[in-house]
């Protein structure tokens, strides 16, 4: 049995995680990072670069240099309550909660909201029928995800988002160095990237998607551990070098598309979902609307498709006897087509905090799982590192939620606290704690 993957065979991998990772966020998000930092449009890529590619990748490689079987097995080395805990927490807001809701409202707001006209809930109502009726029929078949994503929805997308992109890089509205930055991109343009990211759920999702990679792996016949992670890191590579180039891409098309949207990008409501209505309605009319909303829903239907097949499959896992995969794969459509019914912008403001929150956690455990063959994957290790995470992260949920007798004592005694970075130091600490407690036993 071969233990080493053609060309061929990790490039369709790797499109296939490039189709799971790419959602709307992934679209939007960009989009708007470059019409807000401008002439600082360098560092704020940079920094998105960071959370939105850079760790989704370790994320994929600390599955496979852990020889993990999924998040159940890599969260479990903190502890069993921390394993169900999180992984429910994760898998939920990656799931029905936020990010599977949040890839229909995006198709149907960015895309179909122009045409709805009145009535527009129960267009949005119909809309989400037929959309998650397609997320369900792809989810019931996840031993065909691999042909389903890989090869049929993911290129139908890039080829609808290329003609975009491509239209607005030849012909700018206006340059890049013209644009002056606008709120925090002013003067912490690399940490407001940095954070920016953490709205695509990439990091978050790359836990989720790691036992997707690894089974398809396996499925093409590599059955050695060290070959499987070897081959798995590989196709992570290819998938994420694609996604840097179409997030540096969009970003320079929001930036030079300022002028299209200079009078409304000072409202807090005006997202990267609108500037790709106005860039797309700009290069092609009426026409370039139904290309967005071809776009849009292409990208976000096979997104979804990834998450429930990783959720249904990890609830089947975690709660055996209760439902099997099929109806797991009902529960979560289901649930996630009433949620999407309650618009876009609401969703993306009840997932902020549960972001700020999870995502230095989710950072950590990466780290740990790529590291841990240094210090032997000991227990101790990650209780302690995890244990001083998870108190700074709730002092960043408190940043968020504007808590300002905890953000006061926080910004004073904590570094990187305001930069929205103050979980990095206590997560050092604790690391370095729970080193000298596993040498001392």
């Amino acid at each position: 049995m071969q233990q080493k993957l053609t060309l061929r065979q990790l490039t369709l991998i790797g499109s296939m995680l490039f189709g799971l990772f790419f959602g709307a966020g992934n679209l939007i998000f960009p989009l708007i990072l470059g019409a807000r930092a401008g002439s600082h449009l360098p560092t704020a890529l940079l920094g998105l670069l960071i959370t939105a590619v850079g760790i989704p990748l370790l994320g994929v490689m600390s599955m496979g240099v852990s020889r993990s079987e999924g998040l159940l097995d890599l969260s479990g080395r903190v502890s069993p309550a921390f394993r169900v805990l999180f992984t429910c927490a994760l898998y939920l807001t990656i799931g029905p909660l936020f990010a599977i809701p949040r890839c229909a409202a995006t198709s149907f707001t960015i895309g179909l909201l122009p045409f709805a006209g009145d009535r527009v809930w129960l267009w949005q109502l119909l809309f989400s029928v037929l959309f998650f009726g397609a997320v369900l029929y792809f989810s019931l078949r996840p031993s065909r995800i691999l042909d389903s994503v890989g090869k049929f929805l993911n290129p139908a997308f890039l080829l609808f988002l290329g003609i975009m992109l491509i239209s607005a890089l030849i012909d700018p509205v206006q340059t890049v160095g013209s644009v002056a930055p606008t709120g925090d991109y002013v003067n912490s343009s690399f940490s407001a990237g940095f954070l920016q990211g953490y709205d695509t759920l990439d990091a978050l999702a790359s836990l989720a998607f790691g036992i997707i990679v690894i089974r398809s792996v396996r499925q093409l016949g590599v059955t050695e551990p060290g070959r499987v992670a070897v081959n798995t890191v590989k196709a992570g590579a290819v998938s994420m070098s694609l996604m840097a180039l179409i997030y540096a891409a969009t970003a320079l098309v929001g930036a030079q598309s300022y002028g299209l949207y200079a009078d409304r990008l000072a409202d807090p409501a005006f997202t990267g979902g609108d500037a790709f209505a106005l860039i797309a309605h700009h290069y092609f009319g009426k026409a370039g609307a139904l290309l967005l909303a071809a776009t849009v829903t292409l990208c976000c239907m096979k997104t979804a498709v990834g998450l429930v097949t990783s959720c249904s499959e990890t609830f089947e896992e975690m709660f055996p006897g209760k439902l099997r995969y099929p109806q797991w794969a009902v529960v979560f459509s289901a649930a996630s087509l009433l949620i999407s019914n309650i618009g876009l912008s609401q969703i993306i403001a009840f997932s902020a905090p549960v972001l700020y929150f999870l995502y230095p956690l989710a950072i950590v455990l990466i780290l740990l799982g790529l590291f841990g063959r240094f210090f032997g994957h000991a227990e101790r290790v990650y209780r302690w590192t995890m244990l001083f995470t998870w108190l700074a992260a709730l002092l960043e949920l408190g940043r968020v939620v504007e808590l300002s007798a905890v953000t006061d004592l926080a910004g004073r005694f904590l570094p990187l606290y305001s930069y929205g970075l103050g979980w990095v130091v206590p997560a050092a600490v604790g690391f370095a704690v729970g080193m000298v407690v596993e040498k001392r036993k």
